[in-house]
């Protein structure tokens, strides 16, 4: 069997997704500034029709435009059950869970989201027995919910039996302005909270898609790109980044882990002095590490605290050194314009970020949609690698 996802690119909440279990949901919600700028930017900009292209009729491509929030989350569209009941999700490589809210849920987290009503589907299943409570946790919240099984459909893929959580409470952060309705995970099945087979793994198994790998281009709403946000289900579109993809192999099948050689600032290293790990996470909008070596990176950058956010001089951004992050031998530039954000008051803050209670391990290095703004990213599940180019 094989599975294909057709990805939709917005932008992480911070997130995200940017949400992601890895969106960095989290800031959106509480950034109230911003709060009155989400319908506006709704109207403004809809989603994009989805395109599917085929190089050959023996090799398919499925694309789907993703929409981008604030550069806070990559959000798209795909649709549940008979007939198809839609919701938008954050697509988020830090998690391997499916869930949306249900007509059960009783948080106020749920009031301004699409509900998935289980009674309006005619192919909706339960897992034999009792039914199945599930709890899906994030760093910035958590999902209470109960497993089902029903069709799914993305752009034109279509897959039967995926078991997904519908979820009867929500955390906060997952309230009303959140940009999506639910998350839908692309990492690895053994880091799934339900046991249950994730969609990717689903739709390859069902011979949906060619290849086992997908991709991420991710434009920035400040800069863009020649195109908009994209997620690639089943093969890789050239034509998104620049010079060759250069591979690394996963260290741990659970997420989308590397290792990951130094980070350097004008050719000194600044931390992951003897090496270290990487998680490469759609999820999260911003660059997360130890507490450590993010204050340092801080002071390198003359970032300030205040409040919950590091604040810098936007008049002195462009004199800031790039932080390299060396992967594999190749030098990952991150330069001042991608690292420094503006928030919707025109002050600017910084994108280096330290979890207090870090998921993937205090030592971990989560490399968000920051850095996945400016690298095409290719996710290929066949060889357990990762590869990385400029993107266009």
């Amino acid at each position: 069997h094989h599975q294909d996802l057709l990805l939709i690119y917005g932008r992480r909440i911070t997130f995200a997704t940017s949400l992601v279990p890895l969106m960095k949901v989290k800031s959106m919600r509480e950034n109230l500034q911003e709060n009155g700028m989400l319908k506006e930017y709704l109207e403004k900009y809809p989603y994009s029709q989805a395109k599917v292209l085929s190089e050959d009729k023996d090799k398919k491509v499925t694309y789907e435009s993703l929409r981008n929030y604030l550069d806070l989350a990559y959000v798209g569209l795909i649709s549940i059950g008979t007939p198809p009941q839609k919701f938008r999700v954050a697509f988020d490589t830090g998690s391997a869970d499916l869930w949306v809210p249900s007509i059960y849920c009783n948080s106020q987290s749920c009031g301004s989201h699409a509900f998935f009503n289980p009674q309006m589907s005619s192919t909706l299943q339960l897992p034999p027995g009792l039914i199945r409570r599930a709890q899906i946790r994030y760093s910035y919240g958590d999902v209470l919910g109960i497993l089902a099984l029903d069709t799914l459909k993305i752009g034109d893929l279509e897959a039967f039996n995926q078991i997904f959580v519908l979820s009867t409470w929500e955390g906060h952060s997952f309230g009303s302005f959140a940009p999506f309705d639910g998350i839908l995970g692309l990492a690895y099945p053994d880091s799934a909270q339900t046991v249950a087979t994730p969609v990717f793994d689903n739709l390859w198994e069902q011979s949906l898609i060619s290849e086992n790998l997908f991709a991420f281009y991710l434009t920035s709403r400040e800069t863009g790109g020649k195109r908009g946000s994209m997620l690639m289900l089943g093969g890789v579109d050239h034509s998104y980044y620049s010079g060759e993809l250069r591979w690394v192999p996963v260290t741990r099948q659970r997420f989308w882990q590397v290792a990951l050689n130094r980070i350097t600032v004008n050719g000194t290293i600044i931390a992951c002095h003897d090496g270290c790990q990487a998680i490469l996470n759609t999820g999260s909008s911003v660059v997360n590490g130890p507490y450590e070596d993010v204050l340092n990176i801080q002071n390198i950058i003359h970032a300030q605290h205040s409040f919950n956010d590091m604040y810098m001089d936007c008049n002195t951004t462009t004199n800031l050194p790039d932080v390299v992050f060396v992967i594999g031998g190749i030098n990952y530039p991150v330069p001042a314009r991608s690292y420094v954000r503006k928030d919707a008051y025109g002050t600017c803050v910084s994108t280096f970020e330290s979890l207090a209670v870090n998921p993937f391990g205090s030592e971990m290095w989560i490399l968000g949609d920051v850095f996945l703004r400016l690298y095409f990213s290719v996710y290929d599940r066949a060889n357990n690698r990762v590869g990385l180019a400029p993107a266009i």
